[in-house]
C-alpha cells in the first residue's frame, strides 16, 4: 500500500509539473541562475552552464514562483561571473544574483488561476532576453499567453553614466538605483510610492531608455502594469541572447 501510495504521489507530481525549457543563443556559455520565491523550490540547486545552442529543461511544481537569469563573463577556476553572480559558485542554492541582470519572472497559478510571468530590467540589463509560453492559447489580447522579450543589445547603447565595464567590454547597463544609490533613483522614503516616484521627474528619466527599446519589459520599481502577461500553460521557454 506504501509503495502504491508513494508511485501515485510521483505521477500525480509528473502529471502536474510544469516544464521550462532554457535556451541559450549567445555565441558562449552562460551560467544560468534560478531563484525560487520564499517557499518555493530552487530548481536544479539554482544554476548550472548552458552551452551555445543548448536548450535544457527543468520542472517545477505546478504553484511554483521565481526568476531565472543568466550570469555572463563567467571564470570556470574561481567560478566567479562578472554579470549576475551569486556569490562564486556554479548552483546559487537560493542566492540571487548581484545586479545588474535582466530576469525573467513567474508565478504559476496565481490569482484566477492564471500564470503571471514577466522581463525585469528593475536591477539592470546585462543581456537579452524572453519567456514565452508553449502549446498555450491565450485569449487574442496582446498580454494573453504571448512572448515577453527585452530582445536589444543595451549593453551597445547604454547611457554613459550606467555602463558596467570590465577589462574587455561593456558588460552590462546598470540601473539607476544601483549605479547612483538616491532615494529618488530607489523610490524609498519620500518616494516610496507610486504617486511620489515618477520616472518623468526625476534628474535623469533613466527608465525611458529602458522603456523605449524594450516596452513589454519593468523598467523600475512603479513603473506600469502593463508588462505582466498572463497564461495557463504546462510549458514555458525561457531564452537568452539572441
Amino acid at each position: 500500500m506504501f509503495i502504491k501510495i508513494v508511485l501515485f504521489a510521483a505521477l500525480l507530481a509528473l502529471c502536474c509539473a510544469v516544464e521550462f525549457q532554457i535556451l541559450n543563443r549567445e555565441i558562449g556559455d552562460i551560467w544560468v541562475g534560478i531563484q525560487g520565491n520564499p517557499g518555493h523550490a530552487h530548481l536544479n540547486s539554482g544554476g548550472f552552464v548552458l552551452r551555445p545552442g543548448q536548450r535544457v529543461s527543468v520542472h517545477s511544481s505546478a504553484n511554483w514562483a521565481g526568476r531565472f537569469w543568466a550570469r555572463t563573463w563567467c571564470n570556470p577556476n574561481t567560478r566567479h561571473c562578472d554579470t549576475g553572480d551569486c556569490g562564486n559558485k556554479l548552483e546559487c542554492n537560493g542566492a540571487g544574483g548581484v545586479p545588474p541582470a535582466s530576469l525573467a519572472e513567474i508565478t504559476l497559478k496565481g490569482h484566477g488561476g492564471l500564470d503571471y510571468y514577466d522581463v525585469s530590467l528593475v536591477d539592470g540589463f546585462n543581456i537579452m532576453v524572453a519567456i514565452e509560453p508553449l502549446g498555450a492559447r491565450g485569449d487574442g489580447s496582446r498580454y494573453s499567453c504571448t512572448k515577453s522579450a527585452c530582445q536589444v543589445r543595451l549593453n551597445d547603447v547604454c547611457p554613459d553614466r550606467l555602463k558596467v565595464r570590465n577589462s574587455q567590454a561593456v558588460i552590462a547597463c546598470n540601473s539607476a538605483c544601483n549605479a547612483f544609490n538616491t532615494d529618488q533613483y530607489c523610490c524609498r522614503g519620500a518616494y516610496g510610492t507610486p504617486e511620489t516616484c515618477k520616472s518623468s521627474t526625476w534628474p535623469e528619466n533613466y527608465p525611458k531608455f529602458f522603456k523605449d527599446r524594450c516596452p513589454d519589459a519593468y523598467s523600475y520599481a512603479y513603473d506600469d502594469h502593463k508588462s505582466t502577461f498572463t497564461c495557463k500553460a504546462n510549458a514555458y521557454l525561457v531564452t537568452f541572447g539572441g
